[in-house]
């Protein structure tokens, strides 16, 4: 291995379509995405840490395997996703309960009704 080799195991170029485009990944790629996913957010949960990006070096020290592995079958652009996405769902989950604890009542309109 050269000066600047990594050992890292790194996904697959996308392949290409005819008009030049990336093509999606398949549906075991995706359910493999999903899976290393839900792996890492159930270690990152386990160790308290609900942002991985904001507390990067803890993530990093309790779930580096995890976190190769998450790496390893997702695109970039969607292990990004999913991260900032796990942010977001957490802090309307709590801005929810907080309103239930206020006594807040949910309700439904149908679409198109309410307006």
């Amino acid at each position: 291995m050269g000066w600047f080799g990594s050992s890292e195991q790194k996904l697959p170029e996308p392949k290409i379509s005819s008009d030049g485009a990336p093509i999606a990944p398949d549906r075991t790629q995706r359910a493999k995405c999903w899976e290393h996913r839900d792996v890492y957010f159930d270690c990152l949960e386990k160790n308290g840490i609900i942002d991985s990006v904001k507390e990067k070096d803890k993530a990093a020290k309790e779930c580096a395997a995890e976190s190769k592995g998450f790496e390893a079958n997702c695109a970039s652009s969607w292990v990004k996703y999913f991260k900032q996405r796990r942010v977001v769902d957490y802090q309307r989950n709590q801005q929810l309960e907080k309103l239930k604890a206020e006594g807040a009542v949910g309700t439904y309109v149908k679409p198109g009704e309410g307006r």
